[in-house]
Protein backbone atom coordinates (compact mmCIF):
# COMPACT_ATOMS: atom_id res chain seq x y z
CA UNK A 1 0.00 0.00 0.00
CA UNK A 2 1.55 3.31 -0.91
CA UNK A 3 0.41 6.11 0.92
CA UNK A 4 1.32 9.66 -0.76
CA UNK A 5 3.60 12.41 1.01
CA UNK A 6 0.57 14.34 1.59
CA UNK A 7 -1.49 11.90 3.43
CA UNK A 8 1.33 11.63 6.07
CA UNK A 9 1.79 15.39 6.53
CA UNK A 10 -2.01 15.37 7.10
CA UNK A 11 -2.11 12.70 10.17
CA UNK A 12 1.69 14.21 11.57
CA UNK A 13 -0.63 17.78 11.78
CA UNK A 14 -3.43 15.85 13.35
CA UNK A 15 -1.45 13.96 15.84
CA UNK A 16 0.26 17.07 16.64
CA UNK A 17 -2.67 19.10 17.41
CA UNK A 18 -4.50 16.56 19.76
CA UNK A 19 -6.86 14.65 17.53
CA UNK A 20 -7.17 12.43 14.91
CA UNK A 21 -10.57 11.46 13.01
CA UNK A 22 -11.61 7.98 11.54
CA UNK A 23 -13.93 7.26 8.92
CA UNK A 24 -16.56 4.66 10.55
CA UNK A 25 -16.93 1.68 7.75
CA UNK A 26 -20.42 1.64 6.13
CA UNK A 27 -22.90 0.25 8.41
CA UNK A 28 -25.54 -2.83 7.11
CA UNK A 29 -28.67 -1.81 7.29
CA UNK A 30 -30.81 -2.90 10.35
CA UNK A 31 -33.15 -5.95 9.82
CA UNK A 32 -36.47 -5.38 10.45
CA UNK A 33 -37.63 -8.28 12.01
CA UNK A 34 -41.65 -9.08 11.46
CA UNK A 35 -43.36 -10.42 13.75
CA UNK A 36 -47.13 -11.98 14.35
CA UNK A 37 -48.60 -11.34 18.68
CA UNK A 38 -51.54 -14.17 19.02
CA UNK A 39 -52.85 -14.89 22.67
CA UNK A 40 -54.57 -18.15 23.31
CA UNK A 41 -56.97 -18.97 26.04
CA UNK A 42 -57.45 -22.65 27.81
CA UNK A 43 -59.78 -23.96 30.47
CA UNK A 44 -59.92 -26.91 32.71
CA UNK A 45 -62.87 -27.78 35.14
CA UNK A 46 -62.47 -29.54 38.01
CA UNK A 47 -64.31 -31.33 40.90
CA UNK A 48 -64.59 -28.85 44.28
CA UNK A 49 -64.03 -30.89 46.99
CA UNK A 50 -63.62 -28.26 49.74
CA UNK A 51 -66.25 -25.68 51.57
CA UNK A 52 -65.77 -22.24 52.98
CA UNK A 53 -68.43 -21.65 55.53
CA UNK A 54 -69.33 -18.29 57.54
CA UNK A 55 -71.88 -18.96 60.29
CA UNK A 56 -72.67 -17.47 63.44
CA UNK A 57 -75.22 -16.17 66.56
CA UNK A 58 -77.40 -13.18 66.63
CA UNK A 59 -79.26 -12.28 69.94
CA UNK A 60 -82.03 -9.82 70.57
CA UNK A 61 -82.50 -8.69 74.16
CA UNK A 62 -83.78 -5.75 76.50
CA UNK A 63 -80.19 -5.01 77.73
CA UNK A 64 -76.79 -5.65 76.54
CA UNK A 65 -75.46 -7.64 79.33
CA UNK A 66 -78.24 -10.14 78.43
CA UNK A 67 -76.99 -9.61 74.44
CA UNK A 68 -73.56 -10.15 75.38
CA UNK A 69 -74.26 -13.63 77.24
CA UNK A 70 -76.31 -14.92 75.64
CA UNK A 71 -74.10 -14.94 72.39
CA UNK A 72 -71.10 -15.80 74.13
CA UNK A 73 -72.90 -18.91 75.43
CA UNK A 74 -73.80 -19.48 72.11
CA UNK A 75 -71.17 -19.34 70.01
CA UNK A 76 -68.96 -21.09 73.01
CA UNK A 77 -71.38 -23.96 72.14
CA UNK A 78 -70.59 -23.54 68.30
CA UNK A 79 -66.80 -23.19 68.00
CA UNK A 80 -67.02 -26.23 70.74
CA UNK A 81 -68.55 -28.53 67.88
CA UNK A 82 -66.25 -27.23 65.20
CA UNK A 83 -63.33 -28.03 66.83
CA UNK A 84 -64.82 -31.50 67.62
CA UNK A 85 -64.84 -31.72 64.07
CA UNK A 86 -61.47 -30.76 63.23
CA UNK A 87 -62.46 -27.67 60.82
CA UNK A 88 -59.69 -25.71 59.03
CA UNK A 89 -59.01 -22.43 59.56
CA UNK A 90 -61.39 -21.44 61.85
CA UNK A 91 -61.31 -17.88 62.47
CA UNK A 92 -63.33 -15.17 63.93
CA UNK A 93 -65.20 -12.64 61.35
CA UNK A 94 -67.39 -10.33 62.85
CA UNK A 95 -68.02 -9.47 66.33
CA UNK A 96 -71.11 -6.30 66.78
CA UNK A 97 -73.53 -5.13 69.27
CA UNK A 98 -75.72 -2.68 68.55
CA UNK A 99 -79.24 -0.68 70.43
CA UNK A 100 -82.27 -1.13 68.46
CA UNK A 101 -84.93 2.28 68.53
CA UNK A 102 -88.13 2.57 67.31
CA UNK A 103 -89.39 5.85 66.11
CA UNK A 104 -92.98 7.00 67.15
CA UNK A 105 -94.21 10.81 67.19
CA UNK A 106 -91.39 12.40 66.85
CA UNK A 107 -89.39 10.24 69.83
CA UNK A 108 -87.16 7.79 69.97
CA UNK A 109 -87.04 5.20 72.32
CA UNK A 110 -84.59 2.37 72.74
CA UNK A 111 -86.31 -1.07 71.97
CA UNK A 112 -83.36 -3.69 73.35
CA UNK A 113 -79.85 -4.68 71.89
CA UNK A 114 -78.51 -7.14 68.97
CA UNK A 115 -75.50 -8.68 69.07
CA UNK A 116 -73.74 -10.69 66.52
CA UNK A 117 -70.67 -12.95 66.62
CA UNK A 118 -69.49 -14.69 63.49
CA UNK A 119 -66.92 -17.24 62.58
CA UNK A 120 -65.59 -18.66 59.50
CA UNK A 121 -64.16 -22.37 58.53
CA UNK A 122 -62.67 -24.70 55.75
CA UNK A 123 -64.15 -28.40 55.76
CA UNK A 124 -65.07 -31.79 52.78
CA UNK A 125 -68.01 -30.64 50.97
CA UNK A 126 -69.39 -33.75 52.25
CA UNK A 127 -69.65 -32.99 56.10
CA UNK A 128 -71.09 -29.31 55.49
CA UNK A 129 -74.84 -30.57 55.27
CA UNK A 130 -74.87 -32.62 58.84
CA UNK A 131 -72.50 -30.05 60.55
CA UNK A 132 -74.79 -26.86 59.05
CA UNK A 133 -77.98 -29.07 61.21
CA UNK A 134 -75.69 -30.08 64.24
CA UNK A 135 -74.75 -26.07 64.80
CA UNK A 136 -78.22 -24.90 64.08
CA UNK A 137 -78.91 -26.99 66.96
CA UNK A 138 -76.18 -25.95 69.35
CA UNK A 139 -76.77 -22.25 68.97
CA UNK A 140 -75.93 -20.65 65.50
CA UNK A 141 -78.94 -18.33 64.01
CA UNK A 142 -77.62 -17.32 61.15
CA UNK A 143 -75.34 -19.05 57.96
CA UNK A 144 -74.10 -16.42 56.15
CA UNK A 145 -72.81 -18.59 53.37
CA UNK A 146 -71.34 -21.38 51.57
CA UNK A 147 -68.60 -21.37 48.63
CA UNK A 148 -67.21 -24.56 47.02
CA UNK A 149 -63.40 -24.78 45.67
CA UNK A 150 -60.62 -27.22 45.08
CA UNK A 151 -57.68 -28.53 47.02
CA UNK A 152 -54.47 -25.96 46.51
CA UNK A 153 -52.56 -29.21 44.94
CA UNK A 154 -55.65 -30.06 42.48
CA UNK A 155 -55.54 -25.87 41.49
CA UNK A 156 -52.47 -26.18 40.75
CA UNK A 157 -52.16 -28.91 38.54
CA UNK A 158 -55.16 -27.37 37.00
CA UNK A 159 -53.38 -24.32 36.22
CA UNK A 160 -50.69 -26.10 34.19
CA UNK A 161 -53.21 -28.33 32.65
CA UNK A 162 -55.10 -24.63 31.43
CA UNK A 163 -51.21 -22.87 30.63
CA UNK A 164 -50.87 -25.95 27.66
CA UNK A 165 -54.32 -25.60 26.38
CA UNK A 166 -53.67 -21.57 26.03
CA UNK A 167 -50.11 -22.29 24.47
CA UNK A 168 -51.81 -24.56 21.98
CA UNK A 169 -54.62 -22.53 21.10
CA UNK A 170 -52.21 -19.59 20.78
CA UNK A 171 -50.02 -21.99 18.38
CA UNK A 172 -53.43 -23.28 16.33
CA UNK A 173 -54.09 -19.37 15.87
CA UNK A 174 -50.82 -18.33 14.77
CA UNK A 175 -50.55 -21.29 12.17
CA UNK A 176 -53.82 -20.46 10.95
CA UNK A 177 -52.93 -16.36 10.10
CA UNK A 178 -49.60 -17.68 8.57
CA UNK A 179 -51.54 -20.37 6.16
CA UNK A 180 -54.08 -18.28 5.17
CA UNK A 181 -51.36 -15.34 3.81
CA UNK A 182 -48.90 -17.70 2.68
CA UNK A 183 -46.06 -16.61 4.85
CA UNK A 184 -43.68 -19.00 7.08
CA UNK A 185 -43.33 -18.78 10.58
CA UNK A 186 -40.13 -18.71 12.43
CA UNK A 187 -38.85 -18.80 15.85
CA UNK A 188 -40.89 -17.52 18.67
CA UNK A 189 -39.62 -14.12 19.47
CA UNK A 190 -41.16 -14.24 23.45
CA UNK A 191 -43.89 -15.81 25.57
CA UNK A 192 -46.04 -14.09 27.88
CA UNK A 193 -47.82 -15.94 30.46
CA UNK A 194 -50.98 -13.32 31.26
CA UNK A 195 -51.69 -16.23 34.18
CA UNK A 196 -53.93 -19.16 35.15
CA UNK A 197 -56.72 -17.65 37.33
CA UNK A 198 -59.31 -19.35 39.60
CA UNK A 199 -62.75 -17.19 39.83
CA UNK A 200 -64.58 -16.42 43.47
CA UNK A 201 -66.88 -19.50 43.63
CA UNK A 202 -70.43 -18.35 44.25
CA UNK A 203 -71.68 -18.42 47.24
CA UNK A 204 -75.36 -19.58 48.49
CA UNK A 205 -77.78 -17.34 49.85
CA UNK A 206 -78.18 -16.76 53.13
CA UNK A 207 -81.84 -17.28 53.22
CA UNK A 208 -82.07 -20.55 51.77
CA UNK A 209 -79.31 -22.03 53.83
CA UNK A 210 -81.09 -20.93 57.25
CA UNK A 211 -83.98 -22.79 55.93
CA UNK A 212 -82.63 -25.97 55.15
CA UNK A 213 -80.24 -26.35 58.20
CA UNK A 214 -83.66 -26.03 59.97
CA UNK A 215 -85.42 -28.96 58.28
CA UNK A 216 -85.70 -32.22 59.92
CA UNK A 217 -84.26 -34.30 56.86
CA UNK A 218 -80.30 -33.53 56.46
CA UNK A 219 -79.39 -30.29 54.74
CA UNK A 220 -78.15 -31.35 50.86
CA UNK A 221 -75.01 -29.76 49.64
CA UNK A 222 -73.27 -30.32 46.65
CA UNK A 223 -70.35 -28.64 45.32
CA UNK A 224 -70.03 -28.82 41.43
CA UNK A 225 -67.04 -28.06 39.48
CA UNK A 226 -64.54 -24.82 39.46
CA UNK A 227 -62.76 -23.89 36.17
CA UNK A 228 -59.54 -22.58 36.30
CA UNK A 229 -58.04 -20.27 32.87
CA UNK A 230 -54.90 -19.78 31.34
CA UNK A 231 -53.70 -17.33 29.28
CA UNK A 232 -50.37 -17.06 26.93
CA UNK A 233 -49.09 -14.74 24.36
CA UNK A 234 -46.91 -15.91 21.59
CA UNK A 235 -44.77 -13.25 19.67
CA UNK A 236 -43.33 -15.39 16.61
CA UNK A 237 -40.90 -13.86 13.88
CA UNK A 238 -41.69 -14.56 9.87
Amino acid sequence: MIISTKTVQSLFLATTLGFLTLIPPAQAEDKVIRTLTVTGEGVENIATSLAQVELGVEVTAPTATEVQQDVAKRTNAVVDLLRSRSVEKLQTTGIQLQPNYEYANNQRKLNGYTGTNTVSFRLPTEAVGGLLDQSVKVGATRINGVSFMATEEAIAAAQKIALKRATEDAQSQANAVFQALNLTPKDVISVQINGANVPVPPRFRTDYMVQAAAAPAPTPVIGGDQSVRGSVTLQIAY
